[in-house]
């Protein structure tokens, strides 16, 4: 995600001051690709299903994004192993992250 803050130990990207986490690292960029390209077929199965008004297939393109992005360890169980908890969608500045945040110049530090 180039452009991206990412936070100091590499676990998340701060979008519009929110903390999203990042695909685990260890996960071999082969895998990867194949897991990305799973995500954007799912991503527009769904905007397909929604545009048809198919309530199944939206259930299932959601299906999809969870798979892959559980896969990727953007979702499930976090990729790290120091018992850091998982602070997907805080605001960063409401985090262990603020001090950085503030220091980077968040827009809302």
């Amino acid at each position: 995600m180039s452009g991206a803050l990412e936070t100091p130990d590499g676990r998340y990207i701060v979008v519009r001051g929110r903390l999203w986490r990042r695909s685990d690292p260890s996960i071999p960029e082969g895998r990867r690709a194949e897991l990305v390209q799973e995500l954007m077929a799912a991503r527009r199965a769904k905007k397909d299903a929604r545009a048809a008004d198919d309530a199944g297939a939206v259930e299932e393109a959601r299906k999809r994004v969870d798979a892959a992005k559980t896969a990727l360890g953007e979702r499930g169980p976090v990729w790290w192993d120091d018992d850091a908890p998982d602070e997907t969608l805080r605001m960063a500045r409401n985090t262990r992250y603020a001090d950085w945040y503030a220091e980077v110049g968040g827009a809302d530090a």
